[in-house]
């Protein structure tokens, strides 16, 4: 080989050494640029996570996978994405799947609170309620702090039956989360299942006042002020409902009886024809707008709807018993007799067949029978509002044959009677009324005082009643009630805490015929209970006598910023020409 030769490959050598030294580092920065297979892991896992709060479910299941795919994973790193995942198969249905991955979480990380907490919810839905309650203990037990836990342990414990143990741990789950209206709404459906209505109006405001678009609460809280008979409010709370969930046809169908409650049929038929057009194979609507049309009196209406009904059902006591009433409205005795007894025979306990009964009873003058008809229909359902009527229009006092009176407990002219494990205080006083004593803790009711409230709050009275002892702070503690009750309309108007053990709510009573109660639970509760009629107000430009006005047609306009328009007073003093004008004898009579 010649020099030559030698030092072309030389230089050819040191060329490759070069191109290889060049790329190898290449190479290196290349790598050294691309993440760690862990923080690969944990970008895939936060998409999974983007994926899955956006609804995005499958997504979610593909990206845990793959992550749950890799080895060298840490037990509890391993078992919070099996969590999520379940999560991910419990939105797509995958319910057999999502049980497995719970299932493996637990094994891996015991002491996971989470897992167990949405274990239990997935219990719930499948209906194992007692097992779900042991995952939700376990979960508390974890971590004591777990809202959520402890509110959907107190779903358990409704679903079990058991209201007075829910109603602790809904309101352990408020005290935690005093801003979310789900332990708030649950502790209000507790209420309404123990006959406390007006303890769960309460907690049902909260909650549509933590969130204003919560449909359910706006229904929640319907339902309760039905029972306690307050239908316009109903009719209030129905409509914010319905504007929410425009579908729903439980909301129409509460609205529409809401609606025949206080004397407005027409309204109701139009509730009631959504309600069959949302339901069409369901009896109820047709039951509930048959009833509606009767009492409008468009009779052949109200027996198309009732027939279809029970052709819909041919056991529907209520169905019968509503077409029963119609012939007694429309002059037809005979034939409503033969429905009634068919309506008696599927259900004689049914408290609409007892009522329609008794409505037959009263057309055809038997007022006795038809008293005793209607006792039984409110010894059934006390809320019954139309049995109520019919008692009262036929001049019997509201009473029921199984009210007791219970010793010791009255007081100020109130008598404490006790009627299918209720409470109620009754007055001869005011016979028309009956003030159910909801309780807040254990222990039976005892009348404390009774003030009825001068002007502007004439004929409102507050009945102060002891409401039982409850869990305090450190010790039990007594509690008072205060029941504000409206004796010109014979209502109860609201039921508030007024002490617990030291602590006094304060009540501010406005010459605006308004009531404010800082309560002891840390609510303010507000109640408009008159319309005051607020005196005209003198404008400051005004002449101290109006007689010595240099200005015949003076009004607040013509001084002030606005006199320098000559049109105002050119108008004005026109008004004023025509309103001295005397009037004819047919402006008088027509109003024009």
């Amino acid at each position: 080989m010649s020099d030559t030769d030698r030092s072309v490959e030389k230089r050819a050598a040191t060329t490759r050494a070069i191109t290889a030294a060049v790329v190898s580092a290449a190479v290196a920065v290349l790598f050294s640029a691309l993440p760690a297979r862990s923080e690969i892991s944990e970008l895939r896992a936060r998409d999974a996570a983007i994926a899955l709060s956006r609804g995005d479910s499958v997504a979610a299941v593909d990206h845990y996978t793959a992550i749950l795919a890799e080895e060298n994973i840490p037990d509890d790193r391993r078992a919070t994405l099996l969590n999520d995942r379940a999560v991910a198969y419990v939105r797509l249905g995958k319910t057999r799947e999502a049980i497995e991955d719970y299932n493996k979480a637990v094994v891996l990380f015991p002491e996971y609170a989470a897992v167990y907490n949405n274990r239990g919810n997935l219990l719930m839905a499948l209906g194992l309620h007692g097992e779900a309650l042991k995952d939700f203990n376990r979960a508390i037990a974890l971590a004591p702090g777990y809202a959520a836990a402890y509110n959907n342990r107190a779903g358990a414990q409704s679903r079990l039956g058991h209201a007075d143990d829910a109603i602790r741990d809904y309101t352990r789950a408020i005290k935690l989360m005093p801003s979310s209206p789900a332990p708030l709404a649950g502790r209000g459906k507790a209420y309404l299942s123990q006959d406390r209505p007006h303890a769960a109006i309460r907690d049902f405001s909260r909650a549509v006042g933590a969130d204003a678009r919560f449909a359910t609460g706006y229904r929640n809280r319907a339902e309760a002020k039905i029972e306690v008979a307050h239908y316009n409010e109903a009719i209030e709370d129905l409509s914010r409902a319905i504007a929410f969930d425009v579908a729903n046809p439980e909301a129409y169908l509460l609205r529409g009886h809401s609606y025949l409650a206080i004397g407005d049929a027409p309204a109701a038929v139009t509730d009631f024809t959504r309600v069959i057009e949302l339901a069409p194979s369901d009896t109820i609507g047709y039951e509930a707008r048959g009833l509606a049309n009767t009492m409008a009196e468009a009779f052949d209406a109200a027996f198309a709807d009732l027939n279809e009904a029970i052709r819909l059902n041919p056991r529907s006591a209520t169905a019968f018993a509503y077409r029963g009433f119609a012939y007694v409205r429309n002059g037809q005795p005979d034939i409503a007799q033969r429905d009634l007894d068919a309506a008696a025979a599927l259900e004689k306990d049914n408290p609409e067949v007892l009522w329609a009964l008794a409505e037959s009873e009263e057309a055809q003058g038997r007022s006795e029978k038809a008293i005793e008809h209607l006792r039984r229909a409110l010894a059934i359902k006390p809320d019954f509002k139309r049995a109520a009527d019919s008692l009262q229009r036929l001049g019997f006092v509201l009473a029921s044959a199984s009210d007791t009176p219970v010793k010791g407990l009255g007081g100020f002219g109130w008598q404490v009677i006790a009627n299918s494990g209720r409470f109620y205080a009754v007055s001869d006083n005011h016979p028309n009324i009956r003030v159910p004593l909801e309780p807040l803790g254990e222990g039976q009711p005892r009348i404390l005082s009774w003030e009825l409230k001068d002007a502007p709050f004439r004929d409102i009275g507050v009945l102060t009643y002891h409401g039982g002892v409850i869990e305090g702070r450190e010790k039990p503690e007594e509690v008072e009630l205060a029941a504000i009750i409206d004796l010109k309309s014979n209502s109860v108007v609201a039921i508030e805490p007024h002490r617990q053990g030291k602590e006094v709510s304060n009540w501010t009573w406005g010459e605006n015929g308004r009531v404010t109660i800082a309560s002891v639970d840390g609510v303010t509760d507000e109640f408009t209970l008159r319309q005051v009629r607020q005196e005209p107000t003198v404008s400051r430009y005004r002449q101290q006598d109006r007689g010595e006005s240099s200005d015949p047609y003076w009004a607040p306009w013509n001084e002030g910023p606005w006199a320098s328009d000559p049109s105002h007073r050119s108008r004005s003093a026109s008004r004023a020409r025509k309103a001295k004008k005397p009037k004819s004898f047919f402006q008088l009579l027509f109003g024009n």
